[in-house]
């Protein structure tokens, strides 16, 4: 089921409409602005639903939840305030809205995200993409080299399991490397340094072993 944020004040239309989609099989929670990111922290939301009043406030919920959420949002919007809709915004649709329309819309883009993200490795919010060779934490792109991309990469696809030095070696840098285990012990350190904080840690060092990705 997918989980809808709706951005908007408290009144019979809104609830309204978060009646409809519940109705039509989504899960809709209505929350006020100012708690809006309070509430993403604590739940996974797939879509974000949002009242858009070209406030202020208002644009950079949007900025927020599209570039450091990575969430498709969709605005409804005045028809006067149309001109003021940024690049931050996925799709609209005018008000007064038809509860339908929205729905085809989250669900054609829902469709278009799924799409995209088919072939990613994703896991406890890191968003891992082979074909660009990008990595995300949180929704923030993080600058990874080359090795530490395929070491990541390596154990986020065996989440859980124990690999000593000498098979990350291998598995990694390929049997005719010379450099020594310790080269394993930089790059997780390196590694560890730019995707983990003290909110956020993936990788655990067991000791005389070697290491793993913490299975969530």
């Amino acid at each position: 089921m997918l989980n809808i944020v709706l951005i908007a004040g408290q009144n019979d239309e809104t609830a309204k409409l978060s009646r409809e989609l519940k109705n039509s099989g989504f899960h809709c929670s209505i929350v006020d602005s100012e708690d809006a990111m309070e509430y993403a922290a604590k739940h996974i939301i797939n879509v974000l639903l949002i009242e858009f009043t070209g406030s202020p406030e208002i644009e950079a919920l949007c900025r927020y939840f599209h570039n450091e959420k990575n969430l498709p949002v969709i605005a409804i919007i005045p028809l006067e305030k149309l001109d003021s809709l940024g690049d931050d915004i996925d799709d609209f649709i005018i008000s007064p809205h038809i509860t339908k329309e929205i729905e085809k819309r989250i669900t054609r883009l829902t469709k278009k995200e799924s799409d995209a993200s088919a072939g990613q490795i994703r896991t406890a919010g890191i968003v891992i993409d082979p074909e660009k060779y990008e990595v995300y934490v949180d929704g923030k792109l993080v600058s990874l080299t080359f090795k530490e991309y395929e070491l990541l990469k390596f154990l986020t696809s065996h989440p859980g399991r124990v690999f000593t030095r000498d098979t990350l070696l291998n598995q990694v840098w390929s049997e005719d490397y010379f450099g020594g285990d310790r080269t394993v012990d930089v790059h997780i350190r390196r590694l560890r340094s730019k995707i983990e904080d003290a909110s956020h840690i993936y990788i655990e060092t067991v000791r005389n072993i070697g290491y793993r990705f913490i299975k969530r």
